[in-house]
């Protein structure tokens, strides 16, 4: 069995922003109460992980991902003797910046603003600056890098990790490849842990039928959630270990592949997606436009936003101001302004405020 050694030494992955003496938790696991504890953490409950279905308690949200990646990632972690708290940590964190409405939320966003918007950096932005009234979490870098570091949707068999530690303070893009090795178990289990229980929720959904699903994905993953995680996880431990990258075998491999294409044909591709892809797009497009031109109005004038008699002008005034120290270095640029704060909304605060939007009589002022 290989062993696992992370490269980089203890002084630089324990590092965190502002300097503070660790406490009886140690730090890794001050990190997941951190993050356990932040308002980002505790929204993703009402964020759609693929399928927005407020009505039923069995469909999974955002938060629940977050705990099965974080689950996971200890597991493979705890099997080859690496750091499950930092892995945990890493999992609960990962998609902290995701946008409203899953990445149909993501992708109206880019269409909107100047900038790419990649929501594992803009996890790491939350984590960092957005938190806590714009003070951030102060998170160990190790969980900073393994949060931006975290894609699960690429296709690859293994993670490796970086040759030289991924600088934080200045990143424009996702890095190749994680600092540590318990970041690449978490990407990993990213993709682990939405494959099986995106398909529970299709089948739930009536999207497919279990029929539906390929012979082989049956026979050598199985048909449900806990079969195919536990397969998964077993082939990653035995691979891995024999290795030294975390990943798949070349059968698994295979079988992960046809199960994304096939996850990607028959349940985010279903025509029966696009009328809410559609309408989820409509909400943050008004919502943009209108807030573009209030922000246009209004700027800084902190008086102005409260005197409104539009509940979305009040709370959209208060969070600037809340988070001034933040966007004053930038000039209150509105394209950062206004990512930030439609990031940042649950589905249901984004169709509260389409609805505050439309009621007012305008999608514009």
């Amino acid at each position: 069995m290989c062993k696992f050694t992370n490269s980089f030494p203890a002084e630089l992955l324990f590092k965190r922003r502002t300097a503070r003496p660790e406490d009886v938790r140690g730090p890794y696991f001050r990190d997941q109460t951190a993050i356990i504890h932040s308002l980002a953490f505790r929204r993703l409950k009402h964020k759609t992980q693929v399928f927005f279905s407020p009505e039923n308690d069995h469909i999974c949200t955002r938060i629940e991902h977050s705990l099965h990646v974080a689950s996971i990632a200890a597991t493979i972690c705890k099997a080859l003797g690496l750091d499950e708290e930092l892995a945990h940590a890493i999992g609960l964190g990962h998609d902290l910046g995701h946008a409203p409405f899953g990445h149909a939320g993501e992708i109206a966003l880019n269409d909107l603003l100047k900038t790419l918007f990649v929501h594992e950096i803009h996890s790491l932005r939350v984590a960092d600056q957005l938190e806590n009234y714009g003070k951030g979490l102060n998170l160990t870098f190790a969980v900073r890098d393994g949060i931006v570091s975290h894609c699960g949707e690429l296709d690859e068999q293994f993670v490796d990790i970086a040759k030289t530690p991924n600088n934080l303070d200045f990143i424009d893009k996702r890095p190749d490849c994680p600092s540590t090795w318990e970041a690449c178990a978490v990407r990993i289990s990213d993709s682990i842990a939405y494959l099986g229980r995106d398909l529970e929720d299709a089948v739930k959904a009536n999207l497919i039928a279990r029929d539906d699903i390929p012979e082989s994905i049956q026979k050598n993953l199985g048909i449900r959630n806990s079969e195919i995680i536990n397969n998964l996880v077993d082939d990653v431990i035995d691979w891995s270990s024999a290795h030294n990258k975390i990943g798949f075998s070349d059968k698994i491999f295979e079988l992960v592949t046809e199960f994304k294409q096939f996850s990607r044909r028959h349940i985010y591709q279903n025509p029966k997606m696009k009328y809410w892809n559609d309408y989820s797009r409509t909400v943050l497009f008004s919502i943009y436009q209108y807030l573009s031109q209030l922000f246009d109005k209004f700027q800084t004038d902190w008086d102005a936003y409260a005197a409104s008699a539009i509940a979305l002008d009040n709370k959209f005034g208060k969070y600037v101001h809340a988070l001034e120290k933040v966007y004053q270095p930038v000039g209150f640029d509105p394209d950062i302004v206004l990512k930030d704060y439609i990031a940042g909304m649950t589905d249901n605060y984004a169709l509260h405020c389409f609805e505050n939007i439309l009621t007012a009589g305008t999608t514009g002022l």
